[in-house]
């Protein structure tokens, strides 16, 4: 449920003289919104958002809109950013950067509005003269190269310093972003941001700021596996009643569960699930339905797919009952399906080597994009020799 993330880069190296350093990108600033040739290279995270804002025809003079959303829309995306309980530990992590300094504290959601700010009156105010308010924007497309749209956008920590932002009402700030993202889902929840005046940069505020962010993610992933256990004590006597094979997974796939199907840690889930019976990846046709906190789910069985048609075109079409499921495979999955359609009673390995490629010995590769197909189709392929299931209905 973790992944890997890039190291930090801040904008200023250890010991470089800022007041230089800020000479230098003005320079260049002025340079590259006048077309004309760069007396040096920005940094790689800042020239390719350079590009994206410029091609989002971001105004450098003037920015973009940054109308605040109203009160009762803010306190909805509050609500609904998932972010709310992590406040006391960002601004706890952060105290060393915000106490008695002219920093302020800023939590934006995943689509970069500012949903929480925290700091002395003065920098509120300071920021306020830049539309840097609760409920404000700060996506790259809105108000260009800033740390809370860049890192959203980036996907990874980024310090922005004086002239590196596209706008030049905010040369004189210096800001640092680091994205939160969701363990469950491996989405972006949003972004904490400390921004003060740019004179206030060092470079040891980027891994101070992603490494909060990295502990915000760590307490969201231990919430997520108390969640998944509380989940397994609920399904514990669902599944010993069953009677069948079945899982207890949460809304996001993850297994709380398992009785009588080979453990995984994760299924895949349609987008749109409701209590039905659905195609899941790895599992093939499957009931599911509700549980407190998740979903059982349970593989239908050789009676339960009588009636199941699988119709391969450019697109492969499962029906089963009122339910349709299309899948859109490759080439070479096509022609397996093909053969397999046209062999009911199954083929080798060998067999299906020798079909598809003219060469029985290349095994490896058929196994390899069989185990593939049947991750997809589940139960409605079998093997030894690999065929379709005997009550699926396959059409041509």
């Amino acid at each position: 449920m973790t992944t890997a993330h890039p190291l930090p880069e801040p904008a200023l190296a250890t010991g470089e003289d800022p007041r230089e350093f800020a000479q230098v990108l003005h320079a260049m600033h002025d340079a590259a919104m006048a077309g004309q040739r760069l007396p040096a290279r920005p940094r790689s995270v800042i020239g390719q958002s350079w590009a994206r804002v410029a091609d989002a025809g971001v105004d450098p003079d003037i920015g973009g809109p940054i109308d605040p959303i109203a009160a009762a829309d803010l306190t909805e995306r509050r609500a609904a950013s998932g972010l709310g309980f992590l406040l006391d530990d960002l601004t706890r992590g952060l105290d060393a950067v915000l106490r008695d300094s002219p920093n302020i504290l800023v939590v934006a959601d995943a689509k970069g509005h500012v949903l929480w700010r925290a700091g002395t009156t003065a920098v509120r105010r300071r920021a306020d003269g830049l539309g840097f308010v609760e409920g404000a924007s700060w996506a790259e497309n809105a108000v260009g190269t800033n740390a809370i749209g860049t890192a959203l956008t980036a996907g990874q920590a980024v310090q922005v310093f004086s002239a590196e932002h596209y706008v030049r009402s905010h040369h004189a700030w210096t800001c640092t972003g680091a994205p939160i993202r969701d363990p469950r889902s491996g989405g972006m929840l949003g972004v904490v941001d400390v921004s003060g005046p740019a004179s206030s940069i060092h470079p040891a505020t980027i891994a101070l700021v992603d490494s909060v962010a990295r502990l915000a993610e760590a307490r969201l992933q231990n919430v997520h596996r108390d969640q998944l256990d509380m989940l397994r004590s609920v399904a514990a006597p669902i599944l010993a009643r069953a009677g069948r094979p079945a899982l207890a997974v949460d809304e996001f796939g993850w297994v709380a569960a398992v009785d009588r199907v080979e453990p995984r840690r994760r299924i895949v889930l349609p987008s749109d699930l409701a209590p039905s019976r659905v195609l899941v990846s790895g599992l093939g046709l499957c009931d599911v339905e509700p549980l407190p906190g998740g979903w059982l789910v349970r593989p239908a069985d050789a009676a339960e797919r009588e009636g199941t048609t699988v119709t391969i075109g450019d697109v492969v079409t499962v029906t089963s009952g009122d339910r349709v499921w299309t899948h859109n495979p490759s080439p070479r999955h096509r022609d397996l399906l093909t053969l397999l359609a046209r062999n009911r009673g199954g083929l080798s390995a060998a067999e299906l080597a020798g079909e598809l490629f003219g060469d029985p010995a290349r095994t490896v590769t058929v196994r390899a994009e069989m185990s593939r197909l049947r991750k997809t189709f589940g139960g409605l392929l079998a093997t030894a020799p690999y065929r379709f299931a005997k009550e699926v209905t396959v059409s041509l």
